[in-house]
């Protein structure tokens, strides 16, 4: 079996305990409580958004740089799954942050997936480019090159860490914004790593990644400006 596949099966059960365990614990009741990830609408436009955005991206991205296959990209199911939920927030009417619920679970599965990934080698096509540190990672090529995988993973899991001790005192910034901060530093970090990456660019130095992590970093940081001032206060 495929060691891609099985970290893939491992990260989607992790992240699914994650999730629930978390919503158990700290938000299920709460006014932080939201009912409409519940519903088969929401759930449709979610994995919908998810499936066409990972797909597109994820192939345009290869396709730039000059290989033309069929690729995956967890940054690009975030950023098709937030476009179609939006979408179907506006057209429902629902103005408050639906996504809360998903932080642990996204987290955990970035940190447990990108190791599936770094164990995948150069056929996964998220390898970094060469380099001369002590801790360059050979994908079977005999050439040392960044771990980025594995930069990623480690920046996640460190996010998990703060998140699950923001849950466990419900910080009250963070139950309020708690996803779209996931996504400004899910941005943050994925825009550093890709200059790590060969991939081909499309403006300047930066590649469609750099693109798309420059946007989820602006909507996040946007929709946290939204606040209502009254709001903003300690709870």
């Amino acid at each position: 079996m495929h060691i891609h596949f099985v970290f893939d099966i491992l990260a989607a059960l992790m992240a699914f305990a994650a999730t629930a365990l978390v919503y158990r614990w700290r938000i299920a009741g709460t006014i932080h409580d939201p009912q409409e990830p519940m519903s088969s609408a929401y759930l449709a436009a979610l994995l919908g958004g998810a499936i066409v955005g990972g797909y597109a991206f994820g192939t345009l991205n290869l396709w730039l740089s000059g290989i033309h296959d069929v690729g995956r990209s967890i940054l690009g199911a975030l950023a098709g799954a937030i476009l179609a939920i939006e979408v179907y927030k506006r057209s429902a009417g629902i103005r408050r942050s639906t996504g809360l619920v998903f932080v642990a679970g996204f987290a955990t599965s970035i940190a447990v997936g990108r190791i599936g990934c770094l164990l995948s080698g150069l056929d996964d096509e998220t390898y970094g480019v060469p380099t001369g540190a002590a801790w360059g990672w050979d994908f079977g090529d005999g050439i040392p090159r960044h771990p980025v995988q594995l930069y990623e993973s480690l920046t996640m899991a460190a996010f998990l860490g703060v998140a699950l001790w923001a849950f466990a005192v419900r910080q009250p910034f963070f139950m309020r914004n708690g996803f779209y901060l996931l996504v400004i530093v899910y941005g943050a970090q994925r825009f550093v790593w890709e200059f790590l990456k060969p991939y081909g660019t499309v403006v300047g130095p930066f590649n469609l990644f750099h693109l798309l992590c420059l946007a989820l970093a602006g909507y996040g940081i946007g929709m946290i400006s939204r606040e209502p001032i009254h709001e903003r206060a300690p709870a």
